[in-house]
């Protein structure tokens, strides 16, 4: 964060000074809400949660080196007083983005929000200090935390921007207020909590109806190939570019394959230029989230050639999100354990089946082990049988559907759809599934591991590779 001193901050969020012997103190680390991350200069933001209460961290941050506490009531120790901590962050985000000038790029969409932006990340940073955390801290707490990472020195800031309702992207544009807007699709996560494709359409549009008019500099990115995003063309002032598979997309990738691992190769095509796009992240579904990334850095200014090298040189920064680790045995575990909705689920699996495609020729099997798409409501169980079904069309050799009703829904579509016996299990938490696969994983199974973050599904992987000594599939070392 620029250097602010406690009486700057304290004027931006209307609050009251508590416990300071020095208003002239500065903040000169980040924002953390963590007191682990407590780092010399820090201003920590206390939150009272369902279980643990940050304003008890308060002198524990302070003498780890925070400047001063972002609290709600009086800690003891140097303090910022406020009614909301939330609104005030997201008051001095405000100001200290607009003091700073910094382009901001803000994303949204159903699917491959934090894939996308950690590939815009890599792309920018080439061109200038960019600031783009790995992980997906893309709420009206989040975003704000990573906006205030910013100094004087930054170029580009990119925001993920999550929504669960109508009005909630309005209000982050309005913390941070993008110049370059990308919405990557309009699908069925949170449908439940939305009621429908038309108002998760309607909500994840207000990023483009935040930009600036087209002659004030103002850029909406929209992937061509979804009719719900290409629809919002009119609801913006900004410049159009669109992106896809789509030929009228100004963006475009033609000749998409996947190579024998699984990883997907295509011709990129910009208003620059072309380039040949040999990614080292798995599954067809990035294509997209590549060529979404490239039109921001295309807006920027970086040709096509560039992008294209840039694109078969990123690699995967935010945890749980298609992490391939091949362990000492010849076991390779797909670790897509974040999160899950229908279309990141399908995407994964088909993922699945062409990696296996090589190992399955040697005698290996793909295993699928799948937990609950949250938040699907009255949805939920029509879309986990067809994800169950879909894994036998797709040949995947073994399927273990783990947690209860959505689970047991899983494993009934695959038995359907190819009247599967002992291919197909249903077990009742974590612990059960890593038993099974202990004794039944041999040399050259490949495991995906997908399931929404509620399911707790990284534990299966984690489990898988604790002490194998395994090595990630791009060589190093895997993280964990």
């Amino acid at each position: 964060m620029i250097s602010l001193s406690l009486s700057e901050i304290a004027g931006i969020v209307g609050g009251q000074q508590h416990d300071i012997p020095d208003p002239d103190a500065r903040v000169t680390g980040p924002v953390v809400i963590d007191s682990r991350e407590v780092t010399p200069g820090s201003l920590f933001a206390a939150f009272a949660g369902e279980r643990v209460d940050g304003h008890d961290f308060a002198r524990r941050a302070v003498e780890s080196g925070a400047a001063a506490v972002l609290a709600t009531r009086p800690v003891g120790v140097p303090a910022i007083v406020v009614d909301d901590v939330v609104a005030a962050l997201g008051a001095l985000a405000r100001a200290v983005v607009e003091r700073l000038g910094t382009t901001v790029v803000g994303l949204t969409g159903s699917a491959g929000k934090t894939s996308t932006k950690d590939l815009i990340g890599q792309l920018l940073s080439r061109l200038g200090p960019t600031v783009c955390p790995a992980g997906n801290l893309n709420n009206e707490i989040g975003l704000p935390v990573t906006a205030l990472r910013a100094d004087s020195t930054t170029e580009h800031l990119v925001l993920e921007m999550g929504a669960r309702g109508v009005g909630h992207i309005r209000y982050l544009a309005e913390l941070t207020p993008p110049r370059i807007g990308l919405v990557l699709n309009v699908g069925s996560a949170h449908i439940g909590e939305f009621g429908g494709r038309e108002q998760i359409a309607q909500a994840k549009g207000e990023l483009v109806e935040a930009l600036p008019a087209a002659d004030q500099g103002g850029v909406a990115i929209l992937n061509a190939d979804d009719p719900y995003v290409r629809a919002m063309a009119p609801r913006t002032r900004a410049r159009t570019i669109f992106f896809g598979e789509s030929p009228d997309a100004e963006v475009r990738a033609e000749n998409v394959r996947l190579t024998d691992q699984g990883q997907p190769a295509f011709t990129l095509h910009t208003p620059s230029g072309c380039g040949e796009v040999t990614m080292r992240l798995y599954g067809e579904h990035h294509v997209s989230n590549a060529l979404a990334a490239s039109a921001v850095a295309h807006v920027l200014g970086m040709p096509a050639d560039e992008i294209a090298t840039a694109l078969s040189e990123a690699g995967t920064l935010s945890r749980w999100r298609m992490e391939v680790t091949e362990r000492a045995d010849g076991v390779t575990v797909v670790n897509d354990a974040y999160n899950a909705n229908p279309e990141s689920m399908r995407a994964a699996l088909r993922a699945l089946a062409a990696m296996g495609r090589a190992s399955q020729a040697r005698g290996g099997r793909t295993w699928a082990v799948l937990g609950e798409m949250a938040e699907l409501g009255g949805e939920s169980l029509a879309e986990h049988d067809a994800v169950g079904r879909l894994v036998v069309r797709l040949n995947v050799s073994k399927l273990v559907a783990v947690g209860g009703a959505e689970a047991a829904w899983l494993d009934m579509g695959a038995k359907n759809e190819g009247s599967w016996g002992e291919e197909s299990v249903h077990v009742s938490d974590t612990r059960a599934a890593i038993d099974l696969l202990r004794n039944e994983l041999r040399p050259g199974d490949v495991v995906l591991v997908k399931a929404s973050r509620s399911a707790g599904l990284e534990r299966v992987a984690a489990a898988l590779l604790d002490g194998e000594g395994a090595m990630s599939a791009e060589g190093g070392a895997a993280t964990r």
